[in-house]
């Protein structure tokens, strides 16, 4: 959520670095609003002088035995004038809040104008794509060869964009999840296991809600949703409170099941495990001060380049530009797996920084030392990795000519020392 006194004070740069978004915004209603809050304030604060200084008359009269009822009169008047203003200004205050809550993050000055994801700016590669000596297969067909995945009994138990993983492909699976929190550990990030289910106010305050609400699974009639991301329980892990600046940075990793209504466009990637309603995934957040921001991203990227490293898969990272970000990301890197099904890089992590807008909609504070008035901090967050994508990633790189997967070196202590996959 913006800042409704930068809103006040320059809205025509924000609207510039919206524009980077292809979002047009009308400021208008929410300026007018503020406006009249704030007269209606400045009335509020004149009225409560004058209800002070008529309540130190009364006193005073008291004192001489002198008559006081029409002041008592005057005074309530004036209390029911004040009463009326002080509920003007609480809607105020919810429609205000409730405009905010509509108006995306501007991008930060850095990120490169653009429309779609042609117009993202490459910044790395890392390794080199496979050249077979055979012909490789997609990892949908070879998941069901190898019988580690099965589509068709996830489909009839579930519906369409499920999958249920067996013997070798649950191992795997549950490997990938071992190995991303060990080495996340690491790297200084403490593991958090954070329930699934979260009500509305957490959704508003990392950004789904209002926007999104569509995208998301609801349990009715409990009013609790599925999450669609750790990124929401584990940045609401300190919703309405003020840190201490000691305690910045905070560092969280967590393993969730994520759930998603809304899995992409359809057709697009209908086949496999890419885009699914239902999928793993370990997740990095970190609370840190604004000064320590631009270079937090800068390690998450690299935290998460690294499993990749490890794991010896080709990839390449690219800075997003404005027209493929998302509401609340102010700044985003997109990590992205060679598959040789696709021909192409696919998006495997997507480390963003929020900078204090997630901070301002779940009021997460810290206090600077030498200051007695309290910041917001900045939230980041980003996947390390995206476990379905990267299991899939594996299957395909490491592919055999006899059909069978080499497993990367790093898992293989996870897997009991088994170095191959071989059919079930």
């Amino acid at each position: 959520m913006l800042d409704i006194r930068r809103i006040r004070q320059e809205p025509e740069e924000i609207q510039r670095l919206l524009r980077k978004k292809g979002v047009e915004v009308d400021f208008a209603p929410l300026l007018e609003r503020d406006a009249t809050r704030r007269q209606l304030l400045t009335q509020m604060e004149q009225l409560k002088a004058e209800r002070n200084r008529v309540s130190q008359d009364v006193a005073r009269l008291k004192k001489d035995g002198a008559a006081h009822e029409h002041l008592i009169e005057q005074m309530r008047k004036v209390g029911d004038r004040i009463a009326a203003f002080e509920a003007s200004v609480r809607q105020l205050d919810d429609e205000i809040r409730n405009l905010l809550l509509t108006i995306p993050n501007p991008p930060w000055p850095d990120v490169p104008d653009g429309e779609t994801s042609d117009d993202n700016v490459e910044v790395r590669r890392w390794g080199e794509p496979r050249l077979f000596d055979f012909a490789p297969q997609p990892h949908w067909d070879l998941g069901e060869a190898l019988g580690i995945i099965d589509f068709e009994r996830a489909r009839r138990m579930s519906g369409a964009r499920f999958s249920v993983f067996r013997g070798s492909g649950a191992r795997l699976s549950r490997a990938l999840i071992n190995f991303m929190l060990d080495h996340n550990r690491t790297r200084g990030y403490l593991e958090i296991a954070p329930p699934y289910l979260v009500n509305r106010d957490a959704l508003v305050g990392t950004g789904q809600f209002p926007k999104f609400t569509e995208d998301v699974f609801r349990v009715v009639p409990h009013e609790l949703f599925l999450i669609p991301t750790a990124e929401v329980p584990l940045t609401n892990m300190h919703r309405d409170e003020i840190l201490a600046e000691a305690a910045l940075p905070i560092r969280y990793t967590g393993y969730t099941a994520s759930f998603r209504a809304e899995a992409g466009a359809a057709g697009r990637d209908t086949r496999g495990i890419i885009r699914q309603h239902q999928f793993d995934k370990v997740e990095l957040v970190q609370f840190v001060s604004p000064e320590e921001s631009p270079q937090a991203l800068e390690g998450m990227v690299d935290d998460a380049e690294d499993l990749l490293r490890l794991l010896g898969l080709p990839f390449r990272t690219v800075l997003l530009c404005g027209g493929d970000m998302g509401f609340s990301q102010a700044k985003t890197y997109d990590i992205e797996v060679w598959m040789p099904s696709y021909e192409r890089y696919v998006e495997i992590s997507s480390c963003s920084n929020m900078g204090d807008f997630q901070a301002r909609r779940a009021n997460i504070r810290y206090r600077p030392t030498a200051s007695k008035k309290t910041e917001f901090v900045h939230t980041l967050n980003g996947s390390a990795l995206a476990v379905g994508r990267t299991l899939a990633a594996i299957l395909e790189n490491y592919q055999m000519a006899d059909g069978t997967v080499a497993v990367p070196e790093v898992l293989r202590p996870y897997l009991g020392g088994a170095d191959r996959i071989a059919p079930e």
